[in-house]
């Protein structure tokens, strides 16, 4: 794999972050927020994802805490590692850098199942190199969930992100296994104080809001909840707000993710936000309207100022004066 851990250190890993008495498994809750904190009548968790600023975690919680003020990072990949990659000593020294810039962490954005379905035809969509440093095999996939909760529980989150394997072009035949699978894992989760968040991604299989409506209804274990991702669904032709969230069970929506879209002719490409098309100010309208009480996110992805943090500037700008217009901030 490569960040550099072998399988057996993979496990042994997991089994370290449980035991550790360093990294305590109890909550712990941030000291004073700094001068440039955000206002705290937002009903929501302002967040960034931390690799969408840099690679260096200690400057993405500098970033996240000091410039734009937020009170809440999202863990992903650091140091050229994914989150469910690190050891013991990483994760230790992870935590001591989020206290330090006195931030609480949303979730776990682990790649569970970001991977092909076993048995099924290859999907096109399945990565031939890394996607945010982490190369798993489906056979991993129990350990990186053991992983992503010793994490959550030393990072002090209730929440852990997965998906649903690559997309296929008939995923009809295999549904019902994957949701199995989704079910089992949740209940994992929730056997340890956990929420799993299946996120909506245009290259798995639940990629929109219609498609994210009906694998809620097909697992309906009370600890899976949606990482609704609006520009994910807008990539697969979907108006995401209002036509998508109309859709959607608003008491299972548990995270979300905030990027934008543009056409490109026929095509998409990622945007700063607020320099798309999708109705920021609506969906934060909406969900505030609808009593979402969580994580709202922001997964830049776009790169169009050059570099990850000059990029999340720009679209944390944006995002912003969403949040103000829509009363949210």
């Amino acid at each position: 794999m490569s960040y550099g851990l072998s399988r057996r250190e993979f496990i042994a890993g997991i089994g370290v972050l449980a035991t550790n008495s360093h990294l305590a498994a109890a909550p712990f809750q941030s000291s004073s927020m700094s001068e440039t904190s955000l206002p705290t009548k937002s009903p929501f968790h302002i967040s960034v994802i931390n690799d969408e600023i840099s690679q260096d975690f200690g400057h993405a919680c500098e970033v996240a805490s000091k410039q734009f003020g937020m009170g809440f990072i999202e863990l992903r990949s650091m140091w050229n590692k994914n989150v469910v990659g690190m050891d013991a000593n990483e994760t230790a020294e992870a935590l001591r850098l989020v206290k330090r810039n006195n931030l609480r962490v949303t979730d776990i954005a682990s790649p569970l199942f970001k991977v092909d379905w076993p048995g099924a035809p290859e999907s096109k969509f399945s990565e031939k190199r890394d996607q945010f440093n982490a190369s798993f095999t489906f056979g991993q996939q129990d350990e990186v969930l053991e992983h992503s909760i010793a994490l959550a529980k030393t990072f002090g989150t209730d929440r852990i992100r997965c998906f649903d394997f690559w997309r296929l072009e008939d995923q009809g035949p295999y549904r019902q296994a994957m949701n199995e699978t989704l079910q089992k894992a949740a209940e994992k989760c929730g056997k340890n104080g956990l929420i799993l968040v299946l996120e909506n991604e245009h290259a798995c299989n639940t990629a929109t809001g219609a498609e994210a409506a009906k694998v809620l209804a097909g697992v309906p274990s009370r600890f899976f909840m949606l990482n609704w991702d609006p520009a994910n669904a807008a990539r697969r032709g979907e108006i995401p707000y209002p036509d998508a969230y109309a859709l959607l069970p608003k008491d299972r929506i548990g995270h979300c993710h905030c990027k934008d879209v543009a056409r490109k002719g026929s095509d998409y490409e990622w945007a700063a936000v607020g320099k798309g098309f999708i109705d920021w100010v609506g969906q934060f309208q909406a969900l505030k309207r609808d009593g979402y009480r969580h994580a709202v996110s922001l997964e830049t992805h776009w790169r169009g100022a050059g570099t990850p943090e000059a990029s999340s500037v720009q679209s944390w700008a944006g995002m912003k004066e969403a949040l103000q217009k829509a009363g949210a901030l």
